[in-house]
């Protein structure tokens, strides 16, 4: 068993490949191919939900990260002690079915391609409110801070605390607590209304624009770092992502955002919503 080749940064939905080994998972079963195109869950920032589909005509019931040592050992998902990168391990994608299938079986693999195309929908927006919230707060900080790549402070990765992506749809929510008021920022009598209404304007902006959408991929293993782009009217931007992606801004229809603050105000959580 060697490391997982992925396809799916290039938006492959399909592929064909050998099973070179399975992982008991109880009454279920953990099949590992050479080459895939499915998205697994990853381990440590499980944002996107793992694709559905078939592995040789059986549900693809779950699809996760996992990580051999030299020693054979598999770890999956939030039991992986490794980091990305260290010597003598492998990193394998794992489809999880209900119905066993032999090692060195070549089969077929099928992405739920609609459901696929949803939860890329849902991620391309979710990296373009970020980037419209960070300029709609940009001038609620008094002191410098690291900036994105439009250059307006960063609030997205000073404050974010969980990200997850639905279908043209994403969930973030950021800490307002001690530490990102000793970084400069205030978020006192902070009006959502109006800070979502900065962000709207950007988007629909962007959308408007039918940027196009890529990722950088510099290799096609599992655990290569991969980067998302996107060439913003104001300039080319740039984000670290393993996800999927539209490959043009207009593909998404609309984007918008609607802003809440818990009852203590120490989070804010930003609801995104795609309108395809």
């Amino acid at each position: 068993m060697r490391s997982t080749v992925v396809t799916f940064p290039e938006g492959q939905v399909s592929g064909r490949s050998e099973i070179v080994g399975s992982v008991p998972l109880g009454v279920r079963h953990g099949l590992v191919t050479a080459q895939t195109p499915f998205h697994p869950l990853d381990h440590t920032w499980p944002d996107q939900p793992a694709d559905r589909g078939t592995i040789g005509g059986l549900p693809v019931v779950d699809c996760v990260t996992g990580a051999r040592s030299a020693e054979g050992e598999i770890l999956l998902g939030q039991d992986i002690s490794a980091r990305r990168g260290d010597d003598g391990w492998d990193w394998l994608v794992v489809h999880v079915t209900d119905a066993p299938l032999e090692t060195g079986t070549t089969v077929e693999l099928e992405v739920d391609a609609a459901f696929r195309e949803s939860l890329s929908a849902g991620h391309t927006g979710c990296h373009l409110a970020a980037l419209a919230l960070n300029a709609a707060l940009a001038g609620r900080w008094r002191k410098e801070v690291r900036t994105d790549a439009l250059g307006h402070p960063d609030f997205d990765q000073s404050a974010i605390t969980s990200s997850r992506i639905t279908p043209h749809a994403s969930v973030d929510e950021y800490r307002l607590g001690k530490s990102l008021r000793k970084k400069g920022f205030s978020a006192e009598d902070l009006d959502l209304d109006d800070v979502a209404h900065r962000a709207n304007d950007l988007l629909k902006t962007w959308v408007a624009a039918d940027a196009r959408v890529w990722i950088d991929v510099p290799g096609p293993e599992l655990t290569a770092r991969r980067t998302w782009h996107c060439a913003l009217p104001e300039g080319e931007v740039s984000i670290p992502c393993g996800g999927t992606h539209v490959a043009r801004t207009s593909q998404l229809g609309s984007v918008s955002v609607a802003l809440t603050l818990s009852e203590d105000g120490s989070q804010l959580t930003m609801h995104t919503t795609v309108a395809h």
